[in-house]
């Protein structure tokens, strides 16, 4: 078991962090909230590492300490931060490998780098690393099939680069495939700093098409049992398409009730 204020000071991180994967690890089962709670602050560590850096290197040192946090957490002595404390009670309560989280931290290495991807296969497979790792490991502390992750990961991975286009754009930094921005005449710098160019939409678009076709892909799927608080998630990707596309926004309030519709409905 988890100790109740370590379990509050995760989920409060999460809250705050990662208000979709917080609202959804509430449909989960109470004995497995504190752990889901654990797994996704140690997600958000990992994504803030290149928001704070932006040296490579640099992204390397902090994606290093995380390994090693792992390492030291997997064998019980973890080290005295909130989320490393919080992986040693999930490893000693749940049958997850610390592989697995290395494994995300590895792939974690993209972000900080200058590297592009070439088309949407590497892309994708990039997303499956981090984005469906996390919720087939999320499944591994609810219970469930772990295969039903892959198109919502996708989906919910695809979509919420296109909701952090901007931010990755200032930082330079570019996540759509190169052969997409071929296709349309650009350059990843006008890429950068364009605005209002047909173009622009259009790659757009097309990134939207495949997010909402791996979502529908996961709705049409077998029905997720206990899988579904950790696929909640993707319930939001039509909420989030629709607003790229300017139609609506999408406050808390309607986040929340697209993830009770989901629940109740007993999935995506």
């Amino acid at each position: 078991m988890m100790e109740p204020a370590l379990a509050n000071r995760l989920a409060a991180l999460v809250r705050a962090a990662d208000p979709d994967r917080y609202f959804s690890a509430l449909f989960a089962p109470a004995e497995t909230r504190a752990f889901l709670f654990a797994l996704y602050a140690f997600n958000a560590e990992l994504a803030r590492v290149a928001e704070a850096v932006r040296e490579p290197m640099l992204g390397a040192i902090r994606l290093e300490w995380w390994r090693e946090a792992v390492e030291s957490a997997a064998k019980g002595a973890p080290r005295n931060h909130d989320v490393a404390k919080g992986l040693a009670a999930l490893f000693a309560a749940r049958p997850l490998a610390p592989a697995d989280l290395e494994a995300m931290i590895e792939r974690r290495a993209f972000d900080s780098s200058p590297e592009h991807f070439a088309d949407f296969a590497v892309l994708e497979n990039y997303l499956d690393a981090t984005s469906g790792a996390l919720m087939r490991l999320a499944i591994t502390i609810v219970g469930g099939e772990a295969g039903l992750a892959r198109d919502a990961g996708l989906a919910y991975g695809l979509t919420g680069l296109l909701r952090a286009l901007a931010f990755h754009n200032a930082r330079h930094k570019l996540y759509l495939p190169r052969d997409l921005l071929a296709a349309m005449n650009l350059t990843p710098e006008e890429f950068f700093i364009l605005k209002n160019d047909p173009r622009l939409d259009a790659a757009v678009y097309q990134t939207a098409s495949r997010a909402r076709d791996h979502f529908l892909a996961a709705r049409k799927g077998p029905r997720p049992g206990k899988a579904l608080p950790a696929l909640l998630p993707a319930a939001l990707v039509p909420l989030y398409l629709r607003k790229l596309c300017g139609r609506s926004e999408v406050s808390i309030h309607r986040r929340q009730m697209a993830l009770l519709s989901a629940a109740m409905r007993k999935r995506l």
